[in-house]
């Protein structure tokens, strides 16, 4: 029996302390959301279901992050947005004008993937929760505790403090910002409010304003009655957002800390750390649209959160599908975790896929001639496969595959005779005569040594000359299926053509 998988764990340590429980996990929609961010949804998602494998209750909290104040103008905005620099996200409008505000725009895509990705949250949007009031409570007692949240603050990150802070963000009534102004005094119904633009005002508790984010988060863990969270390293950090959220839980709030299952970033591959503020991203979007949805949730689930995944979308993806299908046969518990529904997948191969589909043109029928030529069995759950992800595969060699491994057969070997010599010729005419319908892709690579051998030319010449005559470049797939897919008969006629 193999290694537990990580999911199980936490699930076993979680069903330590109860029954039923609440995963949060919350994002702010600043930018594109990213493959980094899904990490966090995939890391809950893997959990809840453990629990309920294990025979526990639960449900996924997404909690996104409208309220939070637009920190800067970031380089995909237009210059007008640096206008909106410390307004609240829900306020801002849709940059490209077709959802009702900027957090909106970046959210529903999001949201959209999440439902294809088969993660169930229950959805709350912090300027919602906000102005309709389910802070109220979470607010006055962070004004009645303000010395006690000075003094864990101080003492956990050894930052000073003034004496007058409140842990409050008003939204200035002028100018709408919120991080240039500062709370005076509260009674019970208004908060008192200085803005560096000059204003003096009052904010009402539903929505005028928000509390800051230490604070906020340890008062949404206790108006959500969250057990567990996903967080990011940088949150984890000595002196972080958690350490000095786990005392305002216990010492403000009078509840528990939620289980925290710490992550590290994912990276892209040559480029660093995926971050929307720097414009390092993949959306989820995007990787939906060419991956299926179960390869999507592998990537994430079966790297244990404390590790950084480093994602390559080129050939390192293909590497990684190819270790995908492998565990499949082995009843892997995570691509058991990675299912979205019950499907079967055929002996074909994404990598075969890509190849096949661009020999075929992406014409499915085609694919399936093809796979049937080159000894694919091909039943029913062939079929379903193959149509299910070649257009995945169409999709990926467009976004995402180097350059060379896509090719397109040159139609007219008129058009390319000229570059052929007299030897490779001669190669490629005797090779034609050697070549019958009977022969395995095997037997049809080892062909090109031995004609090779015959009439004196490089092997590697050889290869060259073979994708020379069908591509119109020196490189291509691997020789022995690529022919046999094309049809012996058309590239016998095709190489017989150049004398």
């Amino acid at each position: 029996m193999g290694e537990i998988h990580w999911a199980d764990v936490v699930a076993k340590r979680l069903l330590e302390r109860g029954e039923e429980h609440k995963i949060a996990t919350g994002i702010s929609p600043s930018g594109h959301i990213h493959m980094g961010n899904l990490r966090e949804m995939l890391t809950a998602d893997a959990i809840r279901r453990a629990l309920i494998d294990a025979n526990g209750k639960v449900n996924i909290i997404f909690i996104a992050d409208t309220f939070d104040p637009l920190r800067r103008r970031y380089p995909f905005l237009p210059q007008e947005y640096e206008n909106y620099v410390g307004m609240p996200l829900s306020e801002i409008p849709d940059p490209e004008g077709c959802h009702k505000n900027y957090s909106e725009h970046f959210l529903t895509p999001f949201l959209e993937s999440l439902e294809i990705l088969g993660i169930d949250v229950t959805v709350e949007k912090a300027d919602e929760m906000y102005k309709q009031g389910r802070y109220n409570e979470a607010i006055r007692i962070s004004f009645e505790k303000r010395d006690d949240i000075i003094k864990i603050i101080r003492e956990v990150t050894g930052r000073e403090v003034e004496n007058d802070w409140y842990p409050y963000m008003p939204i200035c009534k002028v100018c709408g910002k919120m991080n240039t102004t500062k709370v005076v005094n509260y009674d019970e119904d208004w908060i008192y409010y200085k803005c560096e633009c000059g204003y003096e005002g009052k904010a009402s508790y539903n929505g005028g304003g928000k509390l800051t984010w230490r604070v906020d988060w340890a008062a949404r863990w206790w108006i959500l009655g969250i057990t567990c969270e996903p967080f990011g390293k940088d949150h984890a950090a000595a002196g972080g957002s958690y350490d000095t959220g786990k005392r305002f839980a216990k010492e403000i709030f009078g509840i528990e800390p939620p289980f925290p299952v710490v992550y590290e970033w994912i990276n892209l591959k040559g480029v660093g750390a995926m971050k929307s503020s720097k414009g390092i991203v993949i959306p989820v979007r995007d990787m939906v649209e060419v991956l299926p949805p179960e390869i999507v949730r592998y990537i994430i689930i079966k790297v244990k959160p404390e590790r950084h995944i480093e994602f390559d979308p080129g050939i390192g993806l293909l590497d990684l599908i190819d270790e995908f299908e492998r565990a499949l046969k082995l009843e892997d518990r995570a691509v058991e975790l990675s299912m979205v529904k019950e499907i079967e997948y055929s002996d074909v191969s994404f990598r075969h896929l890509v190849i096949v589909g661009q020999i075929a043109n992406w014409d499915v029928e085609r694919v399936l001639e093809i796979l049937a030529r080159t000894g694919y069995k091909i039943d029913e759950i062939t079929k379903k496969d193959v149509e299910r992800r070649i257009f995945y595969a169409k999709r990926w060699l467009e976004r995402f595959a180097p350059e060379k491994i896509k090719f397109k057969v040159v139609d007219e070997i008129d058009t390319i005779k000229a570059e052929f010599n007299e030897k490779e010729k001669e190669f490629l005419i005797s090779y034609a005569e050697k070549l019958n319908n009977n022969m395995t892709p095997e037997q049809i690579h080892t062909l090109v040594y031995e004609v090779a051998n015959e009439i004196n030319i490089k092997p590697s010449k050889a290869f060259q000359a073979i994708y020379k005559a069908i591509l119109g470049k020196s490189f291509g797939p691997r020789a022995g299926y690529f022919i046999k897919s094309l049809g012996i008969g058309w590239v016998k006629e095709r190489f017989k053509s150049l004398s």
